[in-house]
């Protein structure tokens, strides 16, 4: 870690000039720059335009290497630390002692302790190693693929087992045991109630008991059980589902010809599914639809859903509170959702070629706004007002409020910046990396042009130029000096 030590003390003393600089350090546009942040509390030292800066926000500091996708953030408040190099190749990222870092997603170490206080450590070379040690041994674990091995909570189970995968695999979600042999052809299934086997893709059979649990509130609920089957996957299908209950719903299937599903809260027939026609009726949510197929062609009608879509020329789908719409797809889309209290619009053109997304806070009567247009520029607008203009903008529009990606890349094509915080009513604006930047607060304003040949500051003593770094205007005035103590009387 010596690399990683040397950069750190790198970023800590690019930070001393943001000390010294405080009243008003030199200006040298993409050469050297100090100034205040406009929309936060800290100050921003920026070195060789893209190539390096330091930040202080509060409690939060930052440096980086924009070239490298090199940076580093630590903040001794909440005790957290990250670094990227290459981003998203190599990241480091440490809450207290809870550690994670990984290499292409590949090589994978993490560490941290749990909610009953054990310590648990996993190291993952993806998909061929994974271990974990922790402070309570039944908590260990090492698998070897394709050897052997055993996990624990990876992999979407429980628990999992296999032998010379994929000749014996055993896997635990909740009380459902699995054992396949081959994985995924042959398994057998055992849980609560529950017996199942299939020999993919020729047949299978499960069935499960309805059972009972009590909930958080000391209740007892009833878990519907099932009945499922299938013969020549996918070709004929059968499920009868939530049984025991006021809720059983019948689904047949075989393919290219029907498709039935019978329930007491909808009802669907369809001809030559998946491409035919499919009538549903709908009575829980209250509408009757048409599919000539789904989602191609799609008509529906009542108070729980209108639609009207022919894809790709058009679709006008909402309900109560949620809008989605589409003309000439992908060409524009819009997307909205509305309460009492909240709205959010989104209209896009040729995916993040244009995109405008809108909240409204209706109990305050405030707006929030973003708006991103590929690759020129992006425009935000938060709820309390303060602004950001940025261009270009590449990657923003592509992966909106991605912090690190802001963090490490946008430095190095984000030759116009402007923002504004109208509760501190301060201003800045900075072309091609501060050849130009101009700050401005209430009390003061600051401009500087040409690597700082040519400057402007106004403030107390008055309007100052420099040129070619010379002074000009009138010189501060001296301070008073104060006239001397009478003597003390005897």
């Amino acid at each position: 870690m010596a690399i990683a030590k040397y950069l750190s003390l790198l970023g800590v003393v690019s930070c001393l000039p943001c000390a010294a600089s405080a009243a008003g350090g030199p200006r040298l546009g993409p050469l050297y720059d100090d100034f205040s942040l406009t929309l936060e509390s800290g100050r921003r030292t920026e070195i060789l335009g893209p190539l390096y800066y330091s930040e202080e926000r509060e409690t939060r500091h930052t440096w980086a290497i924009p070239p490298l996708t090199l940076a580093h953030t630590w903040d001794p408040a909440t005790d957290s630390e990250e670094w990227d190099f290459a981003y998203p190749l190599l990241t480091y990222d440490r809450f207290g002692k809870e550690v994670h870092w990984q290499i292409m997603q590949l090589w994978n170490v993490a560490g941290g302790k749990n909610q009953d206080a054990s310590e648990d450590h996993r190291f993952t070379l993806f998909p061929f190693y994974f271990q974990q040690r922790s402070t309570i041994p039944s908590h260990n674990y090492t698998a070897m693929v394709p050897f052997y091995g055993h996990l624990d909570h990876r992999l979407f189970r429980d628990e999992t087992d296999f032998v010379l995968f994929p000749c014996y695999v055993k896997t635990r979600k909740g009380d459902v045991v699995t054992r396949n042999m081959p994985y995924p052809f042959f398994h057998l299934r055992r849980g609560d109630g529950l017996v199942g086997w299939q020999l993919w893709p020729l047949m299978g059979h499960e069935h499960k008991e309805p059972t009972s649990r009590t909930n958080s509130f000391g209740e007892v609920q009833i878990v519907g059980g099932h009945d499922k089957r299938f013969l020549l996957w996918p070709f004929y299908t059968q499920a009868d589902t939530d049984l025991g209950t006021d809720h059983t719903n019948h689904l047949q299937t075989l393919l290219f010809v029907y498709s039935l599903e019978r329930s007491e809260a909808r009802t669907a027939t369809s001809f030559g599914w998946p491409l035919g026609v499919t009538h549903t009726i709908d009575r829980t949510n209250g509408y009757t639809e048409w599919d000539a197929p789904f989602p191609m062609v799609e008509f529906a009608h009542g108070p729980g859903k209108t639609t009207r879509r022919v894809w790709p020329f058009f679709s006008e789908a909402h309900n109560a509170s949620v809008e989605s719409d589409f003309y000439g797809w992908p060409v524009y889309k819009f997307n909205g959702y509305h309460t009492e209290t909240y709205a959010r619009e989104r209209e896009r053109i040729l995916f993040f070629l244009y995109s405008d997304t809108r909240e409204h806070d209706l109990g305050r009567h405030k707006d929030r706004v973003r708006v991103d247009c590929f690759p020129l520029y992006t425009r935000t607008k938060e709820f309390d007002g303060r602004v950001r203009f940025q261009a270009l903008s590449i990657l923003e529009p592509i992966f909106p409020n991605n912090k690190t990606l802001e963090r490490d890349l946008s430095p190095l094509y984000a030759f116009w910046r402007a923002e504004r915080n109208p509760k501190t009513r301060a201003r800045s604006e900075s072309l091609l990396w501060n050849l130009y930047r101009r700050d401005e607060t209430p009390e003061t304003k600051r401009c500087s042009l040409l690597f700082g040949l040519v400057q402007y500051q106004t403030g107390a003593p008055g309007p100052r130029w420099r040129i070619a770094y010379l002074p000009l205007g009138p010189k501060a005035a001296a301070p008073p000096v104060a006239a001397p103590a009478p003597p003390a009387q005897p």
